[in-house]
């Protein structure tokens, strides 16, 4: 048997297998959105209220209310700053650090699921058109085995169209894919930008802080 037998043989078990796959691949892939959209929901907001809250206790020299503002939350942002915060003794500098330590601990959990959809997004539709040339394949060879009759083309034009069905679901599959793969991208820009701006506060108040004592020696030596 050639290669080209082979092959012929697998093409004719039929194009089933391909939409059953896809179908499956459809389920995991509102699964992972369902996922992130959780995740989102539980500990990525990004809201004003926080902000407001944090910068009037850092303006009132109150870290007991920033600590307990932080307690309260159970966004990310609240958990990264609150270990940044652990860290003041060692200045600005160190907060930063520890700012940048965190996100990058917490991106695994952030990207969770991201590769899966880029990759249902741009394969699907390839998947599905390996499933059109599937059925194309096995309509022709029938046509073949029947001769140029009536019933044998009817047969070919129905197997052709259900073959294209392959693509269709393919696309089907890809397109949420796509669109929830941006929209988790978007969405962990502005958790990490929302982390970001809640830091410059924490850092700010530090450096505020650590300049306050060269301010009253030169008030003391007036």
């Amino acid at each position: 048997m050639t290669i080209v037998e082979f092959l012929l043989k697998v093409a004719l078990l039929g194009s089933t297998w391909v939409l059953y796959l896809l179908l499956s691949l459809s389920v995991v892939s509102f699964a992972a959105m369902f996922e992130r959209w959780w995740y989102f929901r539980r500990y990525g907001e990004v809201g004003e209220s926080l902000r407001a809250d944090l910068s009037k206790a850092l303006l009132a020299d109150d870290l007991a209310q920033v600590t307990t503002l932080l307690a309260k939350s159970r966004t990310l942002a609240a958990t990264v700053l609150t270990e940044a915060l652990r860290w003041r003794s060692g200045g600005a500098d160190a907060m930063e650090d520890v700012v940048q330590s965190e996100l990058g601990r917490a991106r695994p959990d952030l990207e969770r699921g991201l590769n899966l959809l880029g990759t249902l997004g741009n394969n699907a539709p390839f998947i599905g058109l390996f499933g059109t040339v599937i059925g194309v394949i096995q309509a022709f060879h029938q046509l073949g085995e029947h001769g140029n009759k009536a019933a044998a083309m009817g047969n070919v034009m129905s197997g052709i169209a259900e073959a294209l069905v392959a693509t269709g679901v393919g696309i089907f599959v890809a397109i949420p894919a796509v669109v929830a793969y941006n929209t988790v991208q978007k969405r962990i820009g502005e958790i990490e930008g929302n982390v970001l701006a809640l830091s410059k506060l924490l850092v700010a108040y530090v450096k505020t802080q650590e300049r306050r004592p060269v301010r009253l020696a030169a008030v003391a030596e007036e």
